[in-house]
């Protein structure tokens, strides 16, 4: 199935893996929660937290779309072998999807601007360790 959706897109014009292409909204939606929380914590600025939440529930949809792709990428690509690389970017996807949720519940329940800078910086630091592990499995060191 896996190589039939390849063979398809490559049919079309389309010979690119598709993971690369997804990661970009949630990361840079964790990132604004991060920059948006520590702004609302800054200047005592309710509205830029609520801002955060919104950015944090595109981020949990966007991280599910791109975690999807990134298996497929490497069911097609890698045959399914389990690199060290691969084994801790399926540790980390976990890893910030429970934070994302997490600090989606503790946002809707009125938290405050500092809890939310810790947790938004958490799924930060999640976001980071993955797009350095894709990258390191794809340039190398």
């Amino acid at each position: 199935m896996v190589d039939g959706l390849y063979a398809f897109l490559q049919g079309i014009g389309f010979h690119h893996p598709l993971h690369p292409a997804m990661t970009h909204l949630p990361v840079g939606l964790v990132l604004a929660c991060f920059i948006f929380s520590i702004l609302s914590f800054a200047f005592s600025r309710p509205d830029l937290l609520r801002t955060a939440y919104h950015c944090c529930l595109l981020a949990a949809a966007g991280l599910v779309l791109a975690a999807a792709t990134g298996l497929l990428d490497w069911l097609h690509r890698y045959g399914g072998n389990l690199e060290s690389l691969i084994i801790i970017k399926m540790v980390l996807a976990p890893l910030l999807l429970s934070t994302l949720l997490v600090a989606a519940w503790q946002a809707g329940s009125g938290a405050r601007a500092g809890r939310m800078v810790l947790l938004y910086g958490l799924a930060s630091l999640f976001a980071t360790g993955l797009g350095f592990a894709g990258g390191e499995l794809v340039y190398g060191g």
